[in-house]
């Protein structure tokens, strides 16, 4: 054995009475990676629990703290592939040693499936990946999945202010799994989805062969746009349409507590935002806040806007069209579009670009637990109150719910037109958030009954057979499949016509083409026709 050889295994060594003991599968994965003729051993870069840099890297892209614990399940390894031969080795190694595969962009999955699993597994951690090439004549960008959306929006807004791409607000987000999902942000009633804009992608498959559009096939290549990650391969790459806006738009943010009216004006959003002109978004989010008269818990719901316009077109449209919000003169901000990602983001509008590139969260980490709902009808008033009641439970510490508009471009897209099929008919998405500080299983069973609780109360006022979901908000109370990867289809139909409706039968004929034997699986991928061991 080489000495390089020898220094690697050493390192795989875990600590002393670890889960992952140095069992003969790990220690083969690392000499098969360290010997594979589709990498150069001495650039891969992989940590094991012995690495000291092991628990940062492994900490680092984990966002919900739910899953940041002792007991949470570890990998055995963790591979950041600085190449797509990087990849191709990875994936070579763990059929042959029959190690499981997650793999993670920016670590945002809510419910931890790209850094946990039930079964011995790594972890492919594409986070060096993250090249952004623009190219403003073409109106294109390649973007590596390992990419935030940050790092997405700081290279369109340094080379122009008047294009954009309409993905989430979180800078954050890796845009791997963001697309992957579908991805939506403040413009998708003008542009739709992220999704709606990818030309081309690079993929790595099952037998290790490396795909774009034209070699993958359109039926890969639509599925891939919204039928969720790390099922049908690992995309490498994508490359996506950028999209026109002008030199200045508005942004606005005001709220209304219950004492002001809020519920009635939440009503009267529910009649008027997914009509707007498609140059308007307006979402609310509802959460609580004090009084200031004597400092008591109230509901309040800030509406946040963007206007893909100026202010003096805006004023005007929203005096007329929903004179009940009150918005007025000084509550609109006129700023170029790449500032306004800033506002959404939290950040003072006059930071540096630089900001968005950081992997840091401006928040700080905390434990949560999210749902989805998509609202075909309004809910009444007395339905609303029924949802302040809730937020304003003492014990829970902090409760939000997100109502984000339709209409627009999206109800002309065709449902099937990506995998995505929320489209005409959607009045608006509801995101159901709660988080909390404190540790320990007393306070999440609290927080994670509440909002089930919450949801439960939510049933008679959104879709129905199915009630839908978003993937991209993964909640395995919809439904998991098999740990063990043994799922059949129809188990697995009860989670994904909620998530794909009609489009998950065409998902699973491509899955069953393209990974007949599941080797690209969690709890909420896609399975083959026939179950397989």
């Amino acid at each position: 054995m080489n000495f390089l050889l020898a220094l690697l295994l050493m390192l795989a060594v875990p600590w002393s009475g670890s889960a992952a003991s140095p069992a003969a599968n790990h220690e083969n994965f690392l000499h098969c990676l360290s010997t594979s003729p589709a990498a150069n051993v001495s650039k891969i870069v992989f940590y094991t629990p012995a690495n000291p840099s092991y628990p940062s890297v492994l900490q680092f892209s984990i966002h919900n703290l739910r899953f940041n614990t002792s007991a949470a399940p570890k990998p055995i390894v963790i591979v950041t592939p600085q190449t797509t031969s990087h990849i191709q080795a990875a994936i070579s190694c763990s059929h042959k040693h029959r190690l499981h595969l997650r793999v993670r962009g920016g670590g945002h999955d809510y419910e931890g499936l790209s850094y946990v699993a039930s079964r011995p597994f790594f972890i492919l951690d594409l986070i060096n990946l993250s090249s952004v090439k623009v190219d403003v004549a073409a109106r294109t960008a390649w973007i590596q999945a390992g990419a935030t959306i940050g790092e997405l929006y700081y290279q369109i807004g340094t080379q122009t202010t008047t294009l954009a791409f309409p993905a989430g607000v979180c800078p954050t987000v890796g845009v791997g799994g963001h697309f992957s999902g579908g991805g939506y942000g403040l413009s998708l009633r003008k542009f739709g989805l992220a999704a709606d804009h990818i030309v081309d992608a690079h993929l790595v498959d099952v037998k290790g062969k490396v795909h774009n559009r034209a070699s993958m096939g359109e039926d890969l290549f639509w599925a891939i746009r919204g039928g969720g990650g790390n099922t049908f391969g690992v995309v490498t790459a994508w490359k996506v349409n950028l999209l026109p806006v002008p030199e200045n738009v508005t942004v606005f943010t005001v709220t209304k507590t219950i004492q002001q009216n809020a519920t009635g004006i939440i009503n009267r959003w529910q009649q008027v935002a997914d009509r707007f002109p498609d140059d308007l978004f307006i979402r609310v989010i509802l959460d609580r806040t004090e009084t200031t008269t004597n400092s008591t818990a109230t509901g309040r719901a800030s509406f946040n806007s963007l206007y893909l316009g100026q202010v003096q077109s805006l004023l005007p449209l929203l005096q007329r069209d929903f004179p009940e919000l009150g918005v007025e003169r000084e509550d609109l901000i006129e700023l170029t579009w790449i500032r306004s990602i800033l506002y959404f983001a939290g950040y003072p509008t006059d930071s540096p670009l630089e900001v968005l590139r950081s992997r840091v969260p401006l928040t700080r980490k905390r434990n949560f637990k999210a749902k989805s709902d998509y609202v075909t009808e309004p809910m009444s008033e007395r339905a609303l109150e029924g949802i302040w009641r809730r937020i304003l439970r003492p014990d829970i510490e902090d409760p939000e719910l997100i109502f984000s508009p339709y209409g627009g471009r999206m109800s002309e897209i065709p449902e099937s037109s990506i995998p995505f099929p929320h489209r005409a008919g959607t009045r608006y998405k509801i995101q159901h958030l709660v988080y909390w500080e404190r540790e320990g299983r007393e306070a999440t069973d609290r927080h994670v009954d509440w909002i089930r609780e919450l949801y439960g109360y939510l049933a008679p006022h959104v879709s129905k057979n199915p009630r839908l979901a978003y993937v991209n908000y993964r909640d395995l109370d919809v439904g998991s499949n098999n740990g063990a990867g043994f799922t059949s289809n129809e188990e697995a139909r009860v989670w994904g016509v909620k998530y794909f409706k009609g489009n998950y039968e065409r998902l699973v004929r491509v899955k069953t083409a393209v990974d007949p034997r599941n080797f690209f699986r969690n709890e909420q991928s896609v399975p083959p026709l026939t179950a397989w061991k």
